[in-house]
């Protein structure tokens, strides 16, 4: 990854985001509360101490949207960077993301979000993280992949790096 170097020194917080698909339709939730709010997204939160990804994943997925993911498939890792956060917040993070193709329960709100289907052609972009519109049309068409964004006092993506894994394997 690009800028390995700088990142050397930056603490990040290791979390989970996953997306529920079923036929062509993507489950995405209004965040209602905290970091987001007002935002389309997926489901996730930090790592818990001696919690896999995968079980943070699960965790949140059933505390955010009320389902138990039991099919889920690692898509991407993202770092994003708030160089400029105020003082005392880290809100840099290692995200991993998860496509969740199987699933027990209804999606139901939460205090926290608010579960909707979106056809996967009427993305609502516009109103979700700023980075979204990169990377999310890639993993929904079947890559996988790395990134980095750094985003502006505005939460606008200012850098941005992105790589698929490769699909070869070395002989």
């Amino acid at each position: 990854m690009q800028n390995s170097k700088a990142l050397e020194n930056v603490k990040l917080t290791k979390s989970s985001l996953c997306y529920v698909l079923e036929g062509g339709e993507i489950l995405l939730a209004m965040k209602k509360r905290g970091f987001g709010e007002g935002y389309w997204n997926g489901y996730g939160g930090k790592q818990l101490p001696g919690e896999t990804m995968t079980d943070t994943a699960v965790r949140e997925t059933k505390e955010e949207i009320g389902i138990e993911a039991t099919e889920l498939e690692k898509v991407a890792e993202l770092t994003f960077l708030f160089p400029w956060a105020p003082k005392g917040k880290n809100w840099n993070q290692l995200v991993t993301v998860y496509l969740i193709k199987r699933w027990r329960g209804e999606p139901k709100e939460s205090d926290e979000m608010k579960p909707q289907w979106f056809d996967q052609q009427h993305i609502p972009y516009e109103s979700m993280w700023d980075d979204d519109k990169y990377w999310l049309p890639l993993v929904l068409k079947g890559k996988k992949i790395k990134g980095l964004f750094v985003f502006g006092r505005d939460f606008k993506v200012k850098e941005m790096h992105i790589e698929e894994e490769s699909t070869t394997k070395p002989t």
